[in-house]
């Protein structure tokens, strides 16, 4: 029987202070094992153990270390969710501090600064790729914010945690970051499942949020007057792709593969209502964050025999899902595939993925030939410091999500929350996605006949599916197919 963790216990400890993670070490044997019996959370083992409620993320990582050399301990994909009988990992107080002592990041100066704080995946199961891409599109803003007289005549101070593209390390991220660290506003993030709870602890605090990449209308819907948000909204992204696959000659059956999360489980179904719409069966298949093995889901989809395979399934996890699905038969070269977004980290993909040619993948922000003056002069910092081809589209929203807060708080002349929302509200930003504004809020409200996802929402970032046509292809070589205003080039079908 699964028992979930104690929530209520949970919110009522937002306040508490707690250190925050990015590169834990390995479990060094110093604590001890335990068996889950019921009535268990690994909230009240970690306030039982160490004393700390919310330093449960402690003990999934240790515990899914020690399964990784020994499988009778057990795997824990949700820290929600944990089964009577479960071996665990209760690591000692040393190494929870450990872990919780090296995942801070801070970027620009020290001392006398405006903090900002920052949230990205920088280890699994979130996307390593984009946590990368993202630290060092981050680290262009801040340098380029002080270059230019820093926020309100201080430097800025940027505090980067490794969210792991976990949920429960989401609240615990943010609590740290408002708590201990102080910050004025956060920025950036790349999952969604993420930004939904880190958007609770932002608003429980009344601390001003733009989130960068995660798409789940739920984190706007709610309309909270601090979340803000610059990616696009996942029910629109979901339209986009139906047009798509519409346009595509012969689709009548769409297998998706999303994954478990906040975000998988609405776009999945978003994708499958508007491919109905057009007259296209789809069935959808899910997945944890961070699986490996996809056997057993190869098989399952091609029973299935579809004309076209669609990843929902967000970074290291698509690639898994990807190659073995090539190794399997049904790869882009075989049945057509739009793969998760993160291709357009063309050496990653090529490295992760060497059987994935043809493949379609989603990109969002301007395409080369609508590049403004800012988009241009981001991508070649970005591209002198990464050694890549181009900018993804979510460096490209971790660098706006900073230089947006910075504008804010600049024309606040404060860092008081309030003053820093109203700015943000009437904000005109002109950076790398192009002209950000957020047209609906306290001061225009979403209108009754719209969806309320649209508060505090940039409306009008570029959506594109492009396709990799020649192995080894860069993304900046890679033809953009859709839609007709930016398309370059005629898809390619297996």
């Amino acid at each position: 029987m699964k028992k979930l963790l104690n929530l209520f216990l949970i919110a009522t400890m937002l306040l508490v202070a707690v250190p925050v993670v990015a590169a834990a070490p390995p479990p060094q044997d110093g604590g001890q094992d335990y068996v889950v019996v019921a009535d268990d959370w690994l909230s009240n083992l970690a306030d039982k153990f160490l004393g700390d409620v919310l330093a449960y993320p402690a003990i999934t990582y240790y515990t899914n270390q020690k399964n990784s050399a020994d499988s009778s301990y057990a795997r824990i994909s949700n820290s929600d969710e944990i089964e009577v009988g479960w071996k665990i990992y209760i690591p000692s107080s040393e190494e929870a501090q450990a872990y919780f002592a090296g995942q801070t990041t801070t970027v620009g100066a020290t001392g006398d600064t405006v903090k900002i704080g920052a949230l990205a995946p920088l280890s699994a199961p979130g996307s390593v790729t984009g946590g990368a891409a993202m630290t060092a599109a981050f680290e262009i803003a801040v340098e380029e914010i002080n270059a230019a007289g820093g926020v309100l005549g201080k430097p800025v101070e940027l505090v980067l945690v490794d969210t792991e593209g976990l949920p429960e390390r989401g609240t615990a991220a943010m609590v740290r970051l408002i708590n201990q660290e102080q910050v004025v506003g956060v920025v950036g993030e790349y999952h969604s499942a993420v930004g939904l709870t880190a958007k609770e602890v932002a608003h429980a605090n009344g601390v001003p949020t733009v989130f960068a990449e995660t798409w789940s209308a739920d984190i706007t819907r709610v309309q909270y007057p601090e979340v803000f948000r610059i990616a696009p909204l996942s029910p629109v992204v979901s339209s986009v792709d139906a047009e798509f696959v519409a346009s595509l000659p012969g689709i009548e059956k769409v297998v998706i593969m999303s994954e478990n999360t906040g975000y998988g489980i609405p776009a999945a179904a978003d994708t499958e209502a508007f491919l109905a719409e057009k007259g296209i069966a789809a069935v959808s298949f899910f997945a944890d964050l961070g699986t490996q093995d996809f056997s057993g889901i190869v098989e399952r989809v091609k029973a299935e025999n579809p004309d076209l395979i669609w990843v929902l399934s967000t970074g290291e996890t698509s690639y898994n899902f990807q190659q073995q699905a090539a190794e399997g038969g049904i790869g882009p070269q075989d049945v057509p595939m739009v793969c998760n977004q993160v291709a357009a980290d063309s050496d990653a993909y090529w490295a992760n993925v060497p059987d994935g040619n043809l493949c379609f993948y989603r990109r969002i922000g301007l395409p080369k030939q609508k590049f403004t003056e800012a988009t241009t002069a981001f991508e070649a910092r970005y591209v002198e410091k990464t050694g890549k081809e181009s900018a993804e589209s979510y460096a490209m929203e971790a660098y706006d999500s900073l230089k947006i807060m910075a504008q804010a708080i600049n024309e606040a002349g404060s860092t008081d929350p309030g003053a820093i929302i109203s700015a943000l509200e009437n904000i005109s930003y002109d950076g790398a996605l192009g002209t950000i504004t957020f047209p609906y809020g306290t001061q225009n409200p979403v209108p009754d006949d719209m969806d309320a996802m649209w508060w505090h929402q940039f409306p009008d970032p570029a959506i594109t599916i492009r396709q990799y046509t020649e192995v080894g292809q860069a993304d900046a070589d890679a033809a953009t197919v859709f839609p007709a205003t930016y398309k370059t080039a005629d898809p390619v079908l297996p």
